[in-house]
């Protein structure tokens, strides 16, 4: 009985983590490379954020089913082994379905078998949790990371082209900032962004 009434909200801490109090990018700075690389714009950071999600979940369910079979000496070889399985698969579904934002994307796709987020994930929370509590935590963590791109690539791409998603949102006046499409924008915009959240996180459990 007790355990009926505690799922839910564990649950749901669970999935809030990773969108706020644990978010991977503004909490944990994990994810560096592509959070800076991949969101002169909206698009490719969604989509970027996609495909993680997707690996993130695939990886986690696998893990966790596989977790009372790990050995100490060999969970990080088949954590990689996993994920890179689903990467793969991601890469070659973006390069058959969307190869000019697979182009555009680049090397990146590929290296989310060594994101961190993906194998933090799968040590901390898959290989000791049942699959549900698994598969909320990618979830959440996805998401959360997903947001994190695209508010960093909503703020460079529209103060860079006056746009969001290729659609005219800044009044005729405007002069774009061209920076801001370079990688100085990006840690510039990062670096503001990771001083509002902890502004607003300050004094905050």
């Amino acid at each position: 009985m007790t355990t009926k009434t505690t799922e839910g909200p564990i649950l749901g801490q669970t999935f809030i983590a990773g969108l706020w109090r644990e978010n991977p990018v503004f909490r944990l700075l994990l994810g560096m490379c592509p959070t800076l690389a991949v969101t002169a714009a909206v698009k490719p950071a969604l989509t970027m954020g996609l495909s993680v999600i997707f690996v993130l979940v695939c990886s986690n369910i696998v893990v966790s089913l596989m977790r009372n079979l790990l050995k100490p000496h060999l969970r990080i070889l088949m954590f990689t082994l996993t994920i890179s399985t689903f990467v793969t698969i991601a890469d070659l579904f973006l390069r058959a379905f969307q190869p000019v934002m697979s182009e555009r994307l680049g090397p990146y796709v590929p290296l989310i078998i060594v994101n961190c987020i993906i194998i933090c994930r799968a040590e901390a929370c898959a290989s000791k949790n049942g699959l549900v509590v698994s598969i909320v935590d990618a979830v959440g963590m996805g998401i959360g990371f997903t947001l994190a791109l695209c508010v960093l690539a909503g703020v460079r791409e529209l103060l860079s082209t006056g746009m969001i998603f290729e659609a005219k949102v800044m009044p005729a006046w405007f002069v774009p900032w061209a920076a801001m499409s370079m990688p100085v924008g990006a840690f510039i915009t990062l670096g503001l962004l990771l001083g509002l959240v902890n502004k607003l996180t300050k004094g905050k459990s």
